[in-house]
């Protein structure tokens, strides 16, 4: 005499060899941790790493472009300086915006996590009391007086002409300003290189700070010397025959 199985332990049998069945389906995910959103990132490290390291160096110790970690560049870049450029870039230069109204892949919450992360680097006491130039000039530069200027603290590094010298390169290459932006010049100006041994505002002549004027002064000179068409290989007017009409 054959037992009949109860229909309702038939219906449990069957549902528990669907799940198995569903979970040794070709190409379905292992069990493991759940992939966080982009926008759920709020890690300092994680977010560095990811979108200022290439640029800035690991732990913003320097690379292509200046060290975040620098304490006297933390001095003198408040928390609304190192948002604004975080969120917005820098326009016509290689420093992009970061922020989703810039275009860019970060929340506001998360460039407030790399601003409060970078402040984390600053050491007030590595300056020794000294007290910067401000970041912004407070009053124009002049071209002319920055020629002096330029001859006093930067040419025995960067030649007579800024062309390069025994410890520099070129200041003053066309491709080089035309990336960068008059406050950034500033900027190297009174932070220096300290990845690159380029020597901050202190320290271009023993014992002789540069003021925030003569600071302003040569930047106005490196500025003067940025060409109007930088890269063109060319000099001159622009022929039919080379060209055509602009």
């Amino acid at each position: 005499m054959t037992m009949r199985r109860p229909p309702h332990l038939v219906l449990v049998a069957l549902m528990a060899l669907a799940a198995t069945a569903c979970h040794s389906l070709p190409g379905r995910p292992r069990p493991g941790p759940e992939v966080v959103r982009p926008d759920d990132v709020l890690d300092f490290n994680t977010l560095y790493a990811q979108n200022c390291s290439a640029c800035h160096g690991v732990e913003g110790k320097g690379g292509a472009s200046l060290a975040l970690a620098d304490p006297v560049y933390l001095a003198i870049a408040d928390d609304a300086t190192l948002r604004k450029l975080t969120a917005d870039g820098v326009p016509h230069t290689t420093m992009p915006g970061f922020a989703h109204s810039a275009g860019g892949m970060l929340t506001d919450r998360q460039i407030d996590v790399l601003v409060e992360g970078m402040r984390r680097w600053a050491k007030p006491e590595a300056l020794q009391g000294a007290t910067p130039p401000p970041y912004t000039a407070e009053a124009p530069g002049d071209a002319q007086r920055g020629t002096e200027v330029y001859t006093t603290f930067c040419a025995s590094c960067h030649g007579p002409a800024g062309k390069g010298g025994e410890k520099g390169s070129s200041i003053v290459d066309g491709s080089y300003l035309a990336l960068v932006s008059d406050q950034y010049l500033r900027t190297i100006v009174i932070c220096g290189r300290p990845d690159l041994d380029a020597p901050d505002w202190r320290g271009n002549v023993q014992g002789r700070p540069m003021t925030a004027q003569e600071v302003s002064d040569v930047v106005a000179w490196l500025v003067a010397q940025r060409p109007q068409f930088p890269g063109r290989p060319y000099p001159g007017t622009t022929s039919p025959q080379a060209g055509g009409a602009q």
